[in-house]
């Protein structure tokens, strides 16, 4: 069995040196494979990793297409029976890989997982990007156990049940080559985020399972690339959640719920503009606007067609409710403090 680590760097020789010596200390030399895929940086990161780290396997893109396009290529030139997509800024422990890999050797229909990711800067907290496991509401918000919006819970142990989960984070992900290449990779066009949540419901389209290992721990910085309050930002979450539904709902419900959701951007945006946040206002036109654009190369995407789709009623682990509701009306700030009758189909499946 042979398992690639592949770290996708852009512009991050100050990250590379501040983790990979952990990730390199803590490899399984009888199976571990360690790869920088380099997303064109114009830094001396490649200088650097070659001068100290000459014996790590290096990729080297020709432009910077995101972590879907970037993350998409570099796997395309790698074979193993694992890949393991990690973050630059995440720092790794003696133990944070084996439980997972462990896992997925022991059930087959298990595509992908997630170890459980704690914040580095405050080592008894969850972090923002995949806590302890992914979930979307009925309107595609996406939030997990132990991060509602921007609410991060302090690990108590509370989520320390493995089980199976709608999304696991790019951040720390594990995958089963075989399953990741039946249903065609990452969707580069996302460029960066959602596209883990894009695969991950691929992945259950497919018949597979997605899970969270919380035996696995690793420690993320988090906005390594882009900060909360970057236009750039807004408009890639405004814009790839727009798109991640329209690529997963069936056709017959697809205009409706992009209907609903169009509404709430809208309310959004008002917000935005009100409280003369006006490049974020902006960021969101834009993001329709693209997303508008996105639609027609969207309907010759055979290979997703051919996926099938599972009605929403049927979606495993989705949240049959409106977190912006629960969070922001109701004042839920935990993931068990959420009605637990409204997780389809039963949150341990």
């Amino acid at each position: 069995m042979e398992v690639a680590i592949v770290i996708l760097n852009w512009n991050g020789k100050h990250w590379l040196e501040k983790f990979l010596p952990s990730v390199v200390s803590h490899l399984n030399p009888k199976r571990d494979i360690l790869w920088v895929a380099d997303n064109a940086s114009t830094d001396d990161s490649i200088e650097w990793l070659k001068a100290n780290y000459p014996h790590v396997e290096l990729l080297e893109m020709k432009e910077n297409t995101g972590y879907a396009g970037g993350y998409h290529e570099a796997l395309n030139g790698i074979e193993a029976d694992y890949y393991v997509l990690l973050n630059s800024d995440i720092e790794v422990g003696p133990n944070w890989l084996d439980p997972m890999i462990d896992r997925m050797n022991s059930h087959a229909h298990i595509a992908a997982c997630q170890p459980k990711i704690l914040s580095y800067n405050n080592k008894d907290s969850f972090e923002y990007a995949g806590a302890c496991g992914g979930y979307i509401d009925r309107l595609g918000y996406p939030f997990c156990r132990g991060r509602i919006l921007n609410h991060c819970e302090k690990d108590e142990g509370q989520y320390d049940e493995a089980q199976p989960i709608f999304w696991a984070t790019g951040a720390c992900l594990v995958v089963r080559s075989i399953a990741y290449h039946s249903i065609g990779g990452l969707h580069a066009p996302f460029f960066a985020h959602m596209e883990e949540i894009d695969l991950c419901w691929r992945f259950q389209r497919a018949g597979f399972e997605v899970w969270v290992e919380p035996k696995s721990i690793v420690y993320h910085v988090g906005g390594g690339s882009l900060s909360q309050t970057s236009p750039f930002k807004t408009e890639l979450n405004f814009r790839n959640n727009l798109l991640l539904l329209y690529r997963n709902i069936h056709p017959d419900h697809r205009n409706a719920l992009l209907f609903k959701r169009m509404v709430w951007d809208g309310l959004a945006s008002a917000i935005y503009f009100i409280t003369g946040r006006w490049k974020l206002f902006m960021a969101v036109i834009k993001a329709h606007n693209d997303f508008r654009a996105m639609k027609s190369q969207e309907q010759k995407d055979s290979l997703n067609d051919s996926l099938g789709y599972i009605p929403q009623h049927e979606l495993k682990h989705l949240f049959n409710g409106h977190i912006l509701v629960q969070a922001i009306l109701r004042g839920k700030k935990t993931f068990a403090s959420l009605n637990q009758a409204l997780f389809q189909k039963a949150i341990n499946g």
